[in-house]
């Protein structure tokens, strides 16, 4: 068929069907090319550039059958792969390599994992941060809008540097919050006219109900804290805030409301301050008690716990803290965790019949295996700042994977923290059902455990003598034992109010 094209673009074109090309014009082709570019043409020309000559090295591990799963340390690998076993091939790009570094289960799954769960691991460095005034302090969160699957809680990550504010507020949601770092004051008042006030520190919690307006104020060595809300909606943007009452109410109201003249709003803000600085709180807090009728809330329904005093409960493989209604009782369908795991070791394997799990990670790195009904299967990988998500009835495990202790808060929207362990399941089962059922050998149904443990230690008889060097942790030493984060241990104690 004759081209009926243009004399003009003619000459912009190469040689098409043995026929020869006109002389190119000078200057910038045209945005778009001919219709003798559709489909096949004798005139095609390949690339001579060959994909097959990648530069890399495979890691302990990956060699292994897929099944195996073993953690693959890609975090010193120039040009990790997408190879587990007899699966998989190499990726000559485009790539970002230092995410598939971080992430190697997903570059590289476990043979067990099938098809796509929900997304249950969102880093909060993908969080866009929202910034306070003059140099105060940030916020990040997580919802359903970066996470779809987190639907029952939502978490705000909060700095405010020495002295800032945290400006008042309330929320429809339920706010529960861990001290990360440093120590705030915190201030509330209650339906009741009933007054709060108190400081908390590191690894301390504390609790305000849906509609409690209250105050967050950084002492003078700063302070970051977790904020868990009891819906996975939830926004930061969407808070109750004591400037926006007094900006978009009329000041002829505000004036009737307070008894007071309307110059006295002459200076009010315009409109959100969210974390801004402030002057700095008195050493003494009984400064700050402000008394009513109604006195103080009482100690039963107080809003902060100290946490941070709890003795951990140490097991085989790392150590457990358990927060819930049973001694904070205000916070009345939050159960929270801090876990530690020591190298070589995991959270083993288990699920909650009764909540999802939403989890936000401290320190260290591991991963989990999310498995879905009846056999969806994705795994994860975990570093700190990100949160985790697990459903309702979903069992998972969180297996450390680097080589220092790993920490990390489990929140349940319960009235008592409790799961359902597999290991112990299996271990109080009759040993001939579970024998017929999973067709264990003898010596494994003798070495099940009717108890649960929480944390297990990591295991000396798990090489299969196939890839020697799979796994980059090992069973936790006395050096190891020794950095257990200040979260879960012992600290000064903190008079409460």
């Amino acid at each position: 068929m004759k081209s009926i094209l243009p004399l003009t673009l003619l000459t912009l074109l190469p040689s098409v069907h043995g026929a020869p090309a006109l002389p190119k014009r000078q200057g910038n082709p045209p945005l778009r090319g001919s219709e003798d570019l559709l489909g096949y043409s004798p005139g095609n020309t390949l690339t001579g550039q060959t994909t097959e000559d990648i530069e890399y090295t495979l890691v302990p591990g990956q060699t292994e059958d897929a099944d195996i799963g073993s953690y693959l340390d890609f975090s010193n690998t120039e040009n990790p792969q997408p190879i587990r076993g007899t699966l998989g091939g190499t990726d000559p790009g485009p790539r970002n390599a230092e995410l598939d570094r971080q992430n190697s289960d997903k570059l590289a799954p476990p043979g067990t994992d099938h098809g796509q769960t929900i997304n249950a691991n969102w880093p909060m460095s993908l969080s866009k941060a929202k910034l306070g005034l003059d140099g105060a302090g940030w916020s990040r969160q997580e919802n359903v809008v970066v996470m779809p699957g987190a639907t029952k809680m939502a978490g705000v990550d909060m700095r405010l540097e020495a002295n800032a504010y945290r400006e008042l507020h309330w929320h429809v949601a339920g706010e529960w919050s861990l001290v990360l770092n440093g120590s705030a004051r915190i201030q509330a008042i209650n339906e009741d006219g009933q007054t709060f006030i108190d400081d908390v520190t590191e690894g301390d919690v504390w609790f305000f109900p849906p509609g409690v307006p209250h105050s967050i104020q950084a002492l003078d060595v700063g302070v970051e804290f977790m904020l868990v809300f009891d819906d996975g909606s939830f926004s930061e943007d969407n808070t109750f805030l004591a400037t926006e009452i007094f900006a978009h109410n009329p000041k002829s109201v505000l004036s009737k409301n307070f008894d007071l003249p309307i110059s006295a709003f002459d200076d009010i803000p315009d409109g959100e301050l969210f974390i801004f600085p402030g002057t700095a709180a008195p050493t003494d807090i009984e400064q700050q008690n402000v008394s009513t009728t109604a006195g103080p809330i009482p100690r039963e329904q107080t809003y902060s716990y100290h946490f941070s005093e709890q003795p951990a409960h140490e097991v085989a493989g790392g150590s457990v803290k358990i927060v819930d209604p049973l001694t904070f009782p205000i916070a009345n369908n939050f159960a929270a965790a801090v876990v530690t795991v020591h190298p070589g070791a995991m959270r083993e394997v288990h699920w909650h019949p009764s909540s999802d799990e939403w989890s936000f990670f401290i320190r260290g790195q591991g991963r989990a295996t999310l498995l879905e009904a009846p056999n969806i299967a994705t795994t994860f990988d975990y570093h700190p700042g990100d949160v985790a998500y697990f459903p309702q009835s979903r069992s998972h495990y969180i297996e450390n994977t680097g080589d220092e202790d790993l920490v990390f808060l489990e929140v349940l929207q319960a009235d008592h923290f409790s799961d359902i362990s597999l290991g112990q399941w299996l271990g109080s089962t009759s040993k001939q059902i579970v024998g017929d059922t999973l067709r264990l050998p003898q010596s494994a149904l003798d070495h099940l455990k009717s108890d649960k443990q929480y944390v297990v230690a990591g295991s000396t008889n798990s090489g299969t003598g196939a890839d020697t060097g799979s796994s980059s942790s090992s069973v936790a030493t006395s050096t190891t034992l020794a950095t257990t984060s200040t979260i879960i241990s012992t600290s000064t104690p903190t008079p409460g109010r």
